[in-house]
Order: C-alpha cells, then structure tokens, then sequence
C-alpha cells in the first residue's frame, strides 16, 4: 500500500538501526521531512535519506532525559516547520546481551532503572512535548511503541513488560485528553521481529530460542519482519486511520491472543 506523506514533518526516536530506522527511510521515501533521533549517532540514517533525494536531519538524545527529549522535539519543529506526526520508536529491554534474563527476584537494580528510563519514562518525555507542539498546531498523529510483551509477560523480563504495559496506557491516556484538540495518539505492539538489536541479541543467545518460539508462542508459526511493523506505524500515522486513536494495534502473528 503506498503513502503520500509529502509535505508531512516526521519525527522518529531510535531511527539509528532498527524498526525506527526503516521507519524513518519509508516516511522519506513517501516525501515526508524527517527528524531522526537516537542515543547513537543517526547520521547514517540522514545520508541514506539524502542520498535517495529526500530530507532529513538527525538528532542525538536520549530520551530517558527530559531537557533532551524537549529540545529534541522542539528542535525538529524548528527544522521542519512543524510536527505532523511523531513515531516514538525507542525502546531497550532484556536480550542476553546488553542486559540479562532475570526473574524479579534477580533483577539487577541499574538493569530496571535503564529500562524504565529509556521506555516509559523516554515514552513519557517525548510524548509531553509532542503534544505541546500539536496542541500549538491543532493537529498531529503520534504512535508510540508498545510490544506483544507489554500484554504477555514473559518471564525473566522484569522492568520490559511493566513497561511496555504502561506505555499503552500512556497512549490511551494521551488520546483521550487529546482527541478534541485534533491530535490522535495510538500504539503499534509488536512481537517477535527479524531485524531487531533486542532479537538479534536474543537469537544470538539462545540458538534454539527461534525455534521453540514458531512451534509453541506465535499461532502464525514465523517471526516478523520490520515492514510488516512500519506498513503498521504509516496507516496509523496516515488520514487511512483518521477515526482511530487510543488503540493498540498488534502486529506479532497472533502471539497476543492464543489461548
């Protein structure tokens, strides 16, 4: 399905790799300007925007504090003009790698301080300023990234699902408060995803982990690709989905509803 995001203002949080970055080359690709934003440095990201004719500018923060997360915002309306529609990308949690597996009971006081930094409380902080840039416009769309594990809590990853979960109620906060003032705000859940640091890092871990996930956890029998998520975070972010705002759209092979 293809978008006609032309003169649209994008901002995208972790567009340094990842589900955000695809996101943030398929808004450019569509001819919106785009604001990516990411702890790690984005510019690649930027250049391979530029080089495929489009317009792009990148930003260095981390969400997790908030004078960064507001001069990231308002710095991207600055650069682009305004604020459309904002994909609240970034996100950290549990992978075998850069933090452990761990029951709550072994859970690692800096681990859950990360996690609750960068996803609820980053979600938290960028959302804030969105909306003061939106609720100035009159208008805007704003996804925000939830996760299959926000719903099913898997366990061993502690600060994740408390997270995730609350990032869904954040969102249908923000849509509720919001929905008279022309701002939509919905979520995109996604499940186990090809292409992802955290099931890179997961894979890499556990050899077998892939496996015992198709044959027992998601209905569909397959991971997802990142795509399948950013074909999601466009129709939310489109007029296609002009009625809808306080929802929280699964994409995750029927994971969040098996029995």
């Amino acid at each position: 399905m293809a978008y006609d995001f032309r003169g649209k203002a994008v901002l995208v949080t972790g567009a340094a790799s990842g589900i955000g970055r695809a996101a943030a080359l398929s808004f450019a690709k569509a001819g919106a300007g785009v604001a990516a934003a990411d702890i790690s440095d984005p510019g690649g990201t930027v250049e391979a925007i530029a080089a495929a004719g489009g317009t792009a500018v990148a930003f260095v923060c981390d969400v997790a504090d908030e004078g960064q997360a507001r001069e990231m915002v308002e710095g991207a309306a600055r650069s682009l003009g305004r604020l459309d529609i904002a994909f609240n990308c970034a996100g950290i949690g549990p992978d075998g790698a850069r933090i452990p597996y761990a029951p709550l009971t072994e859970a690692r006081a800096e681990d859950w301080h990360r996690i609750v930094g960068v996803n609820l409380n980053g979600c938290f902080f960028c959302l804030k300023y969105e909306l003061i840039q939106m609720q100035r416009q009159g208008f805007g769309a704003i996804v925000n990234t939830g996760s299959t594990g926000g719903y099913r809590f898997a366990p061993g990853f502690h600060a994740y699902a408390p997270t995730k979960a609350g990032v869904v109620a954040l969102t249908e906060l923000a849509a509720n408060e919001n929905a008279r003032a022309g701002i939509r705000v919905n979520a995109v859940c996604p499940g186990p995803t090809y292409g992802t640091q955290l099931m890179n890092n997961s894979i890499s871990a556990d050899e077998g982990l892939e496996q015992r996930m198709k044959d027992a956890v998601i209905p569909m029998g397959k991971f997802g690709s990142m795509e399948d998520v950013v074909e999601a975070v466009m129709w939310l972010s489109s007029d296609r989905s002009g009625h809808t705002t306080g929802q929280s759209l699964f994409v995750d092979g029927g994971m969040h509803a098996r029995p």
